[in-house]
């Protein structure tokens, strides 16, 4: 027995399972599963450049035999809908397994959403792990369940699940050959003809499903009083076990479809039934379509965020334990880019020029804190070219600031580059900003086809970005290094003075790649409490009580990026 992640736990199934082949794109709270399905034995197992890409490559490999896990988050899963809604209709070869990583609290996420839905809506298996034992279990049984009844399995986790460490038991890997292949146009060619007698297979699958749900070995009814019954799933599981130690519970390791039988004989067996879930209704709504009441707890559940025990204790008139109150009159410390991050010029110049910035997703979002204030816009990955776009038609004929997309490399490649050729096509306008920094560093500082870096350092084929753009007709191409000021200033100015498209590379490594500071910086005499140095956001920088600037030796890493801003050379190495 030993501790994993759910994330770990549900790669060590797969594993167990016979999986050979992963695909995936990197998005917390997923992206540890194919890191560790990438470390096993005989597997092989890659980064795309979208969850769309990782599905239909997923699709492929099903179809000609072998059992695949593809890995997203709950985004992720809006980007690979359109082949895997058509997958429900194909069905698979060998066992297909989908894990979705839902981020209730928006840890690290731009919105709330319950993937839920997208089994319910695509007509799939979903199953919901409460621990990573069963993640485990669950990830290792939906391959069989997969192949089993001809369709994909989605496997739906939770950030509380996916980066929880619980004890696990691991098993012996079970080889599963290739599934012979045989050339089949009615199964896979989904064009209308053959779509339509799918659809039927689709919905006498479900029929079977809805059967087999009601006596599988994965929902379990753990019983205590009668007084109250509790219908969960996953996480939310141990938070009402937790909170609510004498209610029975219903817990549903298969969320769709929902054992309805197996509910309204649950419901008869208690005089109340509650449903605790996190960031929607799916759940309940699910429970009164079966035809069961649902009771509504003594004060509501919070309808945004994660759920705790405390929560599920106030929602139904329970007192907290005994416990230390929390520490009062912290500083509050809010996120901020790395010290020596080269994203930080870039921004500082921007919000020099009062330009208005589309901004796009990955850690140079934080350029739209203060005290850099640089960004006006993030929605989805790729979306900033495509907004700026946006911006330029309805700003195009009258007197406006400057419009610059900003995007980094690895979601360039993720759907940027898509926008930019839309853009390229319709004879666009604006600056586009690609932050090169050679990695996916958001998530973990994962390769991309941009740094050439694959999951299982494999050879490879680095993409040169500037020739990509300049291939799709963009005339105006530079390269910039953006630790450089005037370099960064004089880019920016002649690019968005261009009646045209442009695209500005700035490369420079991420700084958590080498981990390799220079002699740190520090504040002489000299300084006059101007406060320029600050406005850099660096967390290395302070000032004192007076104004005059501190520089923290052991967070500088000597970057020299705040040099370039003191005008009276107080900064100086140490």
């Amino acid at each position: 027995m030993e501790l994993m992640s759910g994330n770990e736990a549900i790669a060590q199934g797969a594993w167990e399972a016979g999986c050979t082949i992963g695909v995936a794109y990197p998005g917390t709270p997923s992206t540890e599963t194919l890191e560790a399905f990438a470390r096993k034995e005989g597997v092989y197992a890659e980064w795309c450049i979208n969850e769309k890409v990782a599905v239909e490559v997923g699709i492929g490999a099903s179809a000609a035999g072998a059992r695949v896990l593809a890995t997203m988050k709950h985004v992720g899963v809006n980007v690979a809908a359109d082949p895997l809604f058509t997958a429900a209709y194909t069905g698979v070869g060998g066992g297909f397994v989908i894990l979705a990583a839902d981020d209730p609290g928006m840890y690290s996420s731009q919105n709330e959403q319950d993937s839920h839905y997208y089994a319910q809506a695509a007509a799939i298996p979903c199953m919901d792990p409460a621990d990573s034992a069963e993640a485990l279990r669950f990830a290792r049984d939906a391959f069989a369940i997969s192949e089993q009844f001809d369709v994909p399995v989605m496997l739906r986790s939770s950030v509380r699940i996916s980066h929880t460490k619980t004890p696990v038991t691991c098993g012996a890997r079970a080889e599963h050959p290739l599934r012979p292949y045989e050339k089949d146009p009615g199964k896979w060619v989904m064009m209308p003809a053959f779509a339509k007698p799918r659809r039927q297979v689709q919905l006498n699958r479900v029929d079977a499903l809805r059967a087999w749900v009601e006596t599988c070995p994965y929902n379990e009814v753990v019983r205590r009083g009668s007084a109250v019954g509790v219908v969960c799933a996953g996480a939310t599981y141990q938070h009402v076990i937790e909170a609510l130690p004498e209610a029975s519970v219903l817990k549903l390791g298969v969320t769709w479809p929902v054992p309805a039988n197996l509910l309204r004989d649950f419901a008869a067996s208690v005089d109340r039934l509650y449903v605790v879930e996190e960031g929607s209704e799916y759940l309940a709504d699910a429970v009164r379509a079966c035809g069961v009441a649902v009771s509504e707890p003594p004060a509501p559940l919070p309808r945004a965020g994660e759920l705790s025990p405390g929560l599920v204790r106030a929602a139904f008139g329970i007192a907290e334990p005994p416990h230390a109150p929390a520490v009062e009159g912290l500083p509050g410390r809010p996120p901020a880019l790395c010290p020596g991050c080269p994203h930080r010029i870039v921004f500082k110049e921007l919000a020099r020029m009062k330009a208005i910035v589309t901004g796009d997703i990955g850690c140079y979002t934080l350029g739209a804190l203060p005290p850099l204030s640089a960004m006006d816009t993030t929605v989805d990955m790729g979306a900033s070219v495509s907004m700026a776009h946006g911006f330029e038609l309805a700003l195009g004929h009258t007197e406006h600031k400057p419009v610059v997309a900003v995007i980094g490399d690895s979601t360039f490649a993720h759907s940027g580059l898509s926008s930019l050729i839309s853009t390229v096509y319709n004879r666009g306008a604006g600056t586009v900003c690609v932050l090169d920094n050679r990695t996916t560093a958001m998530t973990g500082r994962q390769g991309n086809p941009f740094n050439g870096v694959t999951l299982q350092n494999r050879p490879s084929r680095e993409l040169n970005i500037e020739a990509v753009v300049a291939a799709c007709g963009v005339e105006d191409v530079r390269v910039v290094d953006p630790n450089d000021m005037a370099a960064v200033r004089s880019a920016l100015k002649e690019a968005t003075a261009i009646d045209d498209i442009s695209v500005i590379v700035f490369r420079s490594p991420c700084v958590l790649l080498e981990r390799k500071p220079a002699k740190p910086f520090w504040v002489n005499a000299s300084c006059t409490a101007c406060g320029s140095c600050a406005t850099l956001g660096c967390p290395a920088i302070a000032r004192d009580e007076s104004g005059v600037a501190l520089i923290d030796a052991g967070l500088c890493i000597g970057c020299g990026q705040c040099v370039q801003y003191c005008r009276f050379n107080a900064i100086v190495p140490e």
